[in-house]
């Protein structure tokens, strides 16, 4: 982490020095030359890292990286707490008085001073430091990997064992085990060499499956070649194809050809050519972390047509997707057990002298320790080793339970947990390090929005710019490869747009990897009402009561503060945030999601670097005028508070990017008057680098100058009246960026007109329309990319058939239809290329519902909801081949006549009926109607 630590400092300075020489008045020449030393000494800093790493490394060069690294924060905070001395300065107001102003004139002096000697100091520290990297040899011209330099060889590689798992002993993977072998044997696919990739986290069972099917007699009978070759990071390709050669040859028990150690790689690749051309061979790739491996040997494995089989297993799914070149290459993502499963296999290891048998006493225990190992085959069998040494005495479970994060790092029986998912770090770009361990500060077993998680990376400096892409977009690139390596897993996906929406890490990972550094780096702390604050903590998570703490904490280094598990009491609501800005200066992000925060004080304001403000789910009410004084907050996040006005002194902060406000009234029926923005007062001339702007309420200035925000990516506006119609339309036609658009107006009534936008923006990819709308805007039919569309309140008349205008669209997956058409018939004649989810609700004239042969191929979900006058099924609905849900809500029981109806559950509620084998699509498996009329 010191090339990380050392690379942020940079990434800070360079704009500095460019964009406010003038706040570094007396010090900037110095900065200056800090800056270019830490840039020279980045050139050998991973080869330090990478050497700190090693097991067997010298105490010197460990030392040597935690010096580099400590200096670097050191470096950052002095500058910051300067940046903020200044803003102070600035932002200080009182009396006018001569004693006054000489006062504050000999305070900015000393403090200018004082600032100052301090960066000598460091400069020559700095100095120091890169000197005493002469001692170590680092090499500044090669680059270090993770396994040429933390791998020892005399070392026993823990993954080895999952080679020797007794057959007796699996659980979980045999029907992937028996299909695979099927696939290979059975001629099922082309007699053309084919490729199957197994991928996922460390620890899944990948080569434990793999080699089930490599030493199954029945493989072993129909292939007489084959190799299994461990790749693992530090594989060099000469390497492979010699361990390949010499693999296939001692299977056939026959000499290995003289003279392999010295052929170069053309050579190498023409006798494994020659050497296999006519035969039926079969191989593992095991551990492989290149998409360049399969480049170089798919040379030497030539296609045959005698039907052989390549077998890979990985962690990314990057390397999954560069193997898979023919129609009937396969990917297979290996998930963690199911909760059954996992029981089995715990049971299995831990209890084999009973039979498998968990004993009564310790069933609460086991049940407790197989739910953290969250299905990770490897966590259950190391843990399951480590207590079958401690028989069935309770207090020593309980003990283990107590003490789970601890023993991971230093019990030798659960090592090699760490050990095996420590690979996957290890093998990470440094940019993603950092990133990856913003997950620790996240509590266990919880998932996290990744709106959230991005705006957080990006206050946090995490994201180096890229040109052509917003920091939004390189942070979604950065958790997608995070998610690639089978470091993080996907939770919740829009299903309307496939975009990312809640993710998280394993909570063995999370506990094997991420706890341990995080409390060796200072990453991160938790804080309880029995914790002992470290002031150096960088990210501080605050749980139940802690808040009690911060009134022993006199100075903190921390750069974000969150709040989790609803922080607070109802009676006594979290009121002591008045004293934050004087004991934790350098925040950038301030997170109160969630707690019963209900007032923010005005020294809020004087937070100069916070970058990330949430409220989110708070009482807060009122905005303080101070936060006009966060010239560095780019993410305010208001939903679901009870702000309702921004200050307009918050309309000057020039690097603000996100701004959210929406909110519902739950005790309104759906209404447009249920929900809720914020209103903003004139002048946002400012916010030249908003990106999100959701929701806000109409006024006539603001629908004029929302169009001077060019960087918008997501508008949403409520209580838009008729007359602002045409000046919203022309500001929209401003907006070349905009992906998602909300428009709501003032009542139902209300018409909205926007028929008027002369430039749609062509990157549309979610629109939705609640109001009256006297015609579908003809525009809509050219947004190539829209994704979502949801209509609500349209009205809009039978004779116009939007549908025509809508049937066009290329890539729409989702339309929702809220009490949207008059009409009593709607046809689907044609088109919907894409469509594969369609809601339609309170369509209370509707009477008639066709779908014609070819329209709606690929839809997968058909809601019809509050639709009394609905005669049948939907006509046509046979057409449907791909459909897999059909959801009936609220609707007349004469729709049910002949279909075969069976009451499977009732429960408190609306009643829940499952229809079986009722329409004949070959998909559709089963329908549910529910019914809530039943219980009035």
């Amino acid at each position: 982490m010191a090339e990380t630590a050392v690379n942020i400092v940079i990434d800070k300075l360079v704009p500095l020095l460019r964009e406010e020489g003038n706040l570094l008045r007396g010090i900037h020449d110095d900065v200056t030359s800090i800056k270019d030393l830490l840039e020279s000494m980045t050139s050998f800093l991973k080869d330090a890292d990478a050497k700190a790493e090693r097991a067997n490394m010298s105490s010197g060069v460990k030392t040597w990286v935690k010096q580099t690294r400590e200096m670097a924060i050191h470096i950052e905070d002095v500058i910051d707490e300067y940046l903020h001395h200044v803003a102070r300065r600035r932002n200080k107001r009182g009396f006018t008085g001569f004693l006054h102003k000489t006062g504050h004139f000999l305070e900015g002096l000393f403090a200018r001073h004082e600032i100052a000697s301090e960066i000598q100091l460091i400069k020559k520290r700095v100095l120091q430091i890169q000197q005493t990297s002469e001692a170590y040899c680092f090499n500044s011209t090669e680059q270090t990997s993770f396994s040429s330099s933390r791998r020892d060889d005399t070392l026993f590689d823990p993954r080895m064992a999952s080679l020797y798992t007794e057959e007796a002993e699996l659980v979980g993977i045999q029907t992937l085990r028996d299909k695979l072998i099927g696939w290979s044997i059975r001629g099922e696919v082309a007699s053309g060499r084919s490729v199957s990739s197994l991928v996922g986290m460390g620890g899944l069972g990948k080569t434990t499956l793999a080699n089930k099917v490599y030493n199954n007699p029945r493989f072993i009978e129909w292939f007489d070649w084959r190799a299994w070759i461990t790749v693992s990071q530090s594989y060099k390709n000469e390497g492979i194809l010699r361990n390949m050669i010499a693999e296939f040859h001692r299977v056939r028990k026959e000499s290995v050809p003289e003279g392999i150690e010295t052929m170069d790689l053309k050579l190498l690749i023409d006798t494994l050519r020659e050497y296999l051309k006519e035969k039926r061979y079969a191989v593992v790739f095991d551990d492989v972390w290149s998409t360049n491996l399969w480049q170089c040997v798919k040379l030497a494995l030539p296609d045959n047509n005698n039907g052989s089989r390549i077998i890979i297993t990985t962690r990314k799914s990057e390397v999954a997707a560069s193997c898979r070149e023919a129609f009937f290459d396969q990917v297979y993502n290996l998930e963690p057990l199911s909760p059954d499963k996992a029981w089995e296999l715990f049971c299995k290891k831990t209890f084999q002298v009973s039979g498998g048998n968990c004993p009564l006493e310790l069933k609460k225990f086991a049940t407790t320790i197989v739910s953290r190992c969250g299905g990770l085959p490897l966590a259950i069998v190391a843990i399951s080793g480590l207590l079958q040494t401690k028989g069935g005495d309770v207090s020593q479970w309980r003990k283990l339970l107590d003490s789970l994060s601890s023993e991971l790092e230093s019990n030798p029986h659960l090592t090699d947990i760490t050990k095996i998912l420590s690979f996957s770090y290890y093998d990470l770009p440094y940019h993603l390090r950092p990133c990856f361990l913003y997950f620790g500060t996240c509590p266990e077993n919880r998932t996290i929005r990744c709106s959230r998680l991005i705006r957080q990376w990006i206050a946090e400096g995490f994201i180096k710019e890229q040109r052509g892409k917003t920091l939004e977009d390189v942070a979604e690139e950065y958790l997608t490869e995070l998610i690639q390596r089978s470091l993080v897993q996907v939770s919740l996906v829009d299903n309307s747009s496939g975009k990312l929406k809640q993710c998280q890490v394993h909570d063995v990972m999370r506990e094997a990897v991420i706890l341990l550094r995080i409390a060796d780096l200072s990453f991160s702390q938790f804080l309880e009402e029995d914790s002992r604050f470290n002031e150096n903590s960088r990210h501080l998570c605050v749980y139940s009561n802690a808040y009690n703490i911060f009134g022993c904490i006199e100075k903190s280094r921390a750069h974000s503060l969150c709040f989790f598990n609803g922080i607070g009491d109802p009676q006594n609501p979290l009121t002591t945030c008045s004293n934050l800005y004087k004991r934790f200066k350098l925040l950038r992000v301030l997170d109160f999601e969630d707690s019963l925060l209900d007032n923010l004080p005005e020294e809020v304001g004087y937070m100069y670097h916070l970058k990330y403000l949430s409220l989110r789910n708070t009482r807060v009410k009122i905005l303080p005028k101070s936060m006009g004084k966060l010239v560095n907050l780019e993410t305010l996040d208001l939903k679901h508070s009870l702000v309702d006005q921004i200050p307009i002194e918050i309309n000057k902060l020039p690097k603000l990017r996100s701004l959210l406000a929406y909110n519902e009234d739950m005790n309104k029926k759906f209404s447009m008057t249920r929900r809720r923005g914020v209103v903003i007062q004139d002048g946002i001339e400012r916010w030249g680098n908003m990106q999100k702007l959701y929701v806000v309420e109409a006024t006539d200035s603001l629908v004029k100058e929302v169009g001077n925000l060019k960087q918008l990516r997501r508008f949403g506006i409520l209580k838009l009246t008729s007359k602002q119609g045409k000046d919203l339309c022309a500001s929209i036609g401003k907006m070349p960026q905009l992906q998602s658009l909300e428009v709501t107006a003032i009542n139902n009534d209300e018409i909205i007109d926007m028929q008027q936008i002369s430039n749609p923006p062509q990157r549309l990819q979610s629109l939705n329309f609640l109001g009256r709308l006297e015609k579908l805007p003809d525009w809509i039919a050219g947004l190539c990319l829209l994704t979502r569309l949801a209509l609500c309140w349209s009205r809009l008349a039978g004779d116009h058939n939007p549908l025509k205008v809508l049937q066009g669209l290329p890539n729409l997956l989702l339309l929702y239809i809220y009490e949207a058409f008059s009409c009593e018939e709607l046809h689907f004649e044609e088109g919907f290329p894409k469509l594969k989810d369609l809601r339609l609700q309170n369509l209370k004239g509707l009477k008639l519902m066709t779908i014609h042969n070819g329209a709606l191929a690929l839809l997968e979900t058909l809601e019809i909801e509050s639709s009394p006058q609905l005669q049948q099924v939907p006509s046509g609905i046979r057409h449907l081949e791909n459909l897999k849900s059909l959801l009936l809500v609220d609707m007349p029981m004469h729709l049910m006549h002949g279909i075969d109806v069976q009451e499977t559950e009732h429960r408190v509620g609306p009643r829940v009926f499952f229809i079986q084998s009722i329409i004949g699509t070959n998909t559709l498996r089963t329908v549910k109607v529910i019914d809530s009329a039943i219980f009035l």
